[in-house]
């Protein structure tokens, strides 16, 4: 078989495989038989034919692929009940523009316009995401693609710990910083002892990320503003730890906040605050953005106004991490990132005495090599670049809306349906539907049922929630975050199961109420 031939039968089989019939929903999770038939198919090292001296062939490797390996793959992007982490599914025409992507092949780390548009495809394609948000796309000189939130959120400490460190610099060394000097060289002539990370709630990967540019994990600091809202920044205590002496400060946003979805800002008087704050003490905001930034994107109507107000201000960040394989459906992995100069990026990320990398000329657009952690780097732009030229900003507003209108029924539902109250509560206390983004939390009241809630979701295969916890105790976490959305169909769906797996609880162990 020539391989034109092969490609097109393998994306007609790959697609079948992939398919549900029409009017069905797919598992969102394979079944225990299919993940021991996939491990069953797979080659064991044991084997001295575990890599063959002669291979299968093309035709019998993907028959393999599509025949038992596909069925063991979680189905988070063929069903719109796959609730858990913020895992978004794929639109169609971003999953053909990907498959595009496959077919040509073109690395994106030189800037070279006379041989690839594919430098300019991304810069289009980061400039409508700026206009999406309403970030002024003018603003933000410094702007790149990534694998995701988790390598963003390096890129915002990474420029975060240059900027901070070099403010405080003796005058005429303003042009060395970490980049050049390294952080134990830049701080000792800086003066400074100590780089933080303030944060509210902060995801995780910034503990990562604060590790991975060299301040350490313990450089994360919580300042959460309650007991009772742990998710907002105390501006009050970001302040005081501001005025500390010969100690650099990185301000990481929470926008919004993983478990709970909620904002580490108010909307736009704290930001400006922070910003005055941090204008005044050389600080560096940092907005981790992954999915709640996209609240900004939703219809300018009164029933998301209150959502848009949370996220008013945001612009006055230094830098932001936001995803693309969450709320915006493209496939895996796609991340974004953007900063004030691209100056910045090149400080930290520059290839240094590499003739045979150079754009050959200068360019508005920097070579992307220089701008962000990889070389070698996959064409992501393009899906996203399909997904808003097919949907444009009414498509996606909708799409988001969909979302927003899906978790918000299931936190009604949990807090004042007669059939589900008495059974769970939602999270935290003082949380009310009209406050939800796509992050829904909740738990069972009876103590057995909760600590079993989340398993028993996930083993009957028709939908998936995350397991998490709120104050010590197990929770039950529901993030919408597909195209697929149903509103109605699907909020019916989770009222149904819900009030099932209550019912049938009690009369396993005979209980009638929280216990």
């Amino acid at each position: 078989m020539d391989p034109t031939t092969f490609l097109t039968h393998s994306y007609a089989q790959i697609r079948t495989s992939a398919s549900n019939p029409p009017g069905t929903q797919a598992r969102t999770l394979p079944s225990p038989d299919q993940l021991a038939t996939a491990r069953s198919a797979l080659p064991s090292p044991t084997n001295p034919d575990f890599l063959p001296r002669r291979g299968r062939g093309p035709a019998a490797t993907l028959a393999h692929l599509t025949r038992d390996i596909a069925p063991g793959l979680a189905g988070h992007n063929r069903s719109g009940r796959y609730y858990g982490f913020v895992t978004g599914s794929t639109l169609p025409v971003a999953e053909a523009a990907d498959n595009l992507v496959s077919a040509f092949d073109n690395s994106v780390q030189v800037h070279l316009p006379g041989q690839s548009i594919s430098t300019e495809v991304e810069d289009v394609a980061l400039r409508m995401v700026l206009r999406l948000l309403h970030l002024g796309d003018e603003e933000w000189g410094g702007r790149t693609f990534t694998t995701g939130a988790t390598a963003s959120n390096i890129l915002g400490l990474a420029c975060g710990r240059e900027i901070a460190v070099r403010k405080r610099l003796p005058a005429g060394s303003e042009d060395d910083g970490v980049g050049e000097l390294g952080i134990l060289g830049a701080c000792a002539e800086a003066g400074i002892r100590e780089v933080q990370v303030l944060t509210s709630m902060g995801h995780s990967s910034l503990s990562k990320a604060a590790s991975v540019v060299g301040l350490g994990r313990r450089a994360v600091k919580e300042l959460p503003f309650s007991e009772a809202e742990p998710w907002r920044l105390d501006l009050d205590a970001v302040e005081r730890e501001l005025q500390r002496e010969d100690v650099a400060s990185i301000v990481a946003v929470s926008a919004g906040e993983v478990n709970t979805g909620r904002f580490a800002t108010t909307g736009a008087e704290d930001m400006k605050r922070l910003r005055e704050l941090a204008d005044k003490y050389k600080a560096w905001i940092h907005v981790d953005g992954a999915f709640g930034i996209f609240a900004r994107s939703l219809p300018d109507t009164d029933e998301f106004s209150g959502l848009r107000q949370s996220t008013a201000g945001l612009e006055l960040a230094d830098s932001i991490t936001i995803d693309g394989h969450k709320l915006l459906n493209v496939p895996y992995d796609n991340g974004m990132f953007f900063t004030r100069q691209s100056s910045t990026l090149e400080a930290v990320f520059q290839n240094p005495n590499a003739v045979y990398l150079s754009s050959g000329g200068p360019s508005s657009i920097p070579s992307p090599l220089n701008i962000g952690l990889e070389n070698s780097r996959r064409f992501r732009a393009l899906p996203v670049y399909a997904v808003l030229v097919s949907e444009g900003r009414s498509g996606v507003a909708d799409m988001l809306a969909r979302m927003v209108r899906l978790a918000r029924g299931v936190a009604a539902a949990i807090a004042e349906d007669p059939n589900l109250k008495d059974d769970y509560e939602l999270l935290p206390e003082s949380s009310t539907p009209e406050a939800t983004h796509v992050v829904v939390l909740f738990r069972a009241r009876d103590h057995g049922l909760n600590g079993v809630l989340v398993k028993q979701i996930q083993d009957s295969g028709e939908w998936y929630v995350s397991g998490t916890k709120w104050k010590g105790q197990p929770a039950c976490r529901i993030a919408v975050s597909s195209w697929r959305v149903s509103v109605e169909e699907d909020l019916e769906f989770v009222k149904q199961r819900l009030a099932r797996i209550a019912r049938e609880w009690k009369q396993t162990t005979g209980t009638q109420g929280s216990g």
